[in-house]
Order: C-alpha cells, then structure tokens, then sequence
C-alpha cells in the first residue's frame, strides 16, 4: 500500500533538476568570466589598456571648483571647465593625495606637462583641500587647470575605474584615448605618444 498523499495537479517528478541547475549557473558565470580574464593574460596585452565606451565620443562636460589654495604662475589655479580644454589637445589626469600610484606616476605627468602640443588638466578625486595642496606643493603642479571631484560624480561621468587614470581628449572635444592606472614606459611609448602623434597630425 501506498501511503504518499499527493494534491491535485501535482506530479511525481521532483525539482531536483531545476535546482541544480540554478545551483551551477553562479558557477558557470564565474567560469565564463575568468576564462576571458585569464584569455587576456595569455595573449600579452596591456589590462591597463582598457576599452572605453567613451572614446571617439564627446567627452563629458566640465563644470568643476577649482582647487582653493593652488596656484600658477603666481595667480589662482582656474576651475577646469568645457572652456579650460576647448580648441586644445588635452590630456586630463584624474588623481588625489591619498593615491600611492599617483604619486609615483607624478613625475610622469610633469614631464607631459612640457610637451608642446598638449595641456594637461587634473580632477582632484574624493580629496582633501590641505593634503591636495600638500601633494602638489611636494611633487609638483603639472595641471593648468584643477577641478575638484569630492564626491565622484565627474568620475562616474568620465567612466572611471580607479585612480590615477587619464584621457587625451582632441581640440573637438573627442575622446582619442584612455589610460585606468599610472604611466609607464611601455604605456607612453605604445600608447598615448602614438595616439598624440595621430591627433596632431590629423589636426595638421
């Protein structure tokens, strides 16, 4: 005799099947992602490099601060505004004084600062007037204009990833080119010089 009650409707297969097959997908997924990750490694390119929605865009407007307290040339850092990057090959740097890789790419982005054909701009990320003061007074200003970012909205407009990060944005106000970590040899040299070299001479 059979002693199993079952309701209306009801049938005899269970969903053991369905649950496991909701089990393994979290697992399937992390699969997936890992092998294109790991695909990425393989192939030898450069992570840091990575793609942007944004480029061959317009860049994000810029209504931002200035960095009270900073200077150049002896007068008032200006605010970084669509105004600060317009007609100009533009390479904006996003960085604060908490930043260990900020710090160190410093030097780097001082360098840029003197090439002839590009300015460089900076947004100041979720920082702290004094350190930020503190930081450029220490390592040097390479900016021509600073806007502060305290809560990240700029950031999250421009798509970022973490700090430092950098765009070289066309005198059109075109995204050419995107950098998610501090410079290096290998990334100035196969990266943003040839993406500079091409806006140039596009602009000729």
């Amino acid at each position: 005799m059979n002693d199993e009650i079952r309701f209306e409707g009801e049938t005899s297969e269970r969903p053991g099947k369905a649950r496991y097959a909701l089990a393994l997908l979290p697992l399937a997924v992390f699969g997936g992602l890992a092998a294109i990750f790991w695909s990425q490694l393989d192939s030898g390119r450069d992570i840091s490099e990575i793609p942007s929605a944004l480029i061959g865009t317009k860049a994000p407007s810029l209504d931002m601060p200035p960095l009270e307290g900073a200077n150049l040339s002896g007068a008032p850092m200006p605010p970084l505004t669509d105004a600060s990057i317009k007609g100009k090959l533009t390479l904006v740097n996003i960085w604060a004084s908490w930043c260990i890789p900020c710090r160190e790419e410093n030097p780097i982005i001082l360098e840029l600062a003197k090439d002839p054909r590009l300015q460089v701009v900076g947004i100041n990320y979720k920082d702290k007037t004094e350190n930020a003061l503190s930081f450029l007074g220490e390592l040097g200003n390479p900016f021509s204009a600073i806007g502060v970012d305290p809560r990240g909205k700029a950031a999250i407009d421009w798509g970022v990833y973490g700090i430092p990060e950098s765009y070289l944005v066309g005198a059109d106000g075109t995204i050419l080119y995107k950098r998610v970590g501090p410079f290096d040899e290998r990334s100035l040299k196969e990266g943003l010089y040839p993406a500079i070299e091409k806006a140039v001479g596009a602009k000729s």
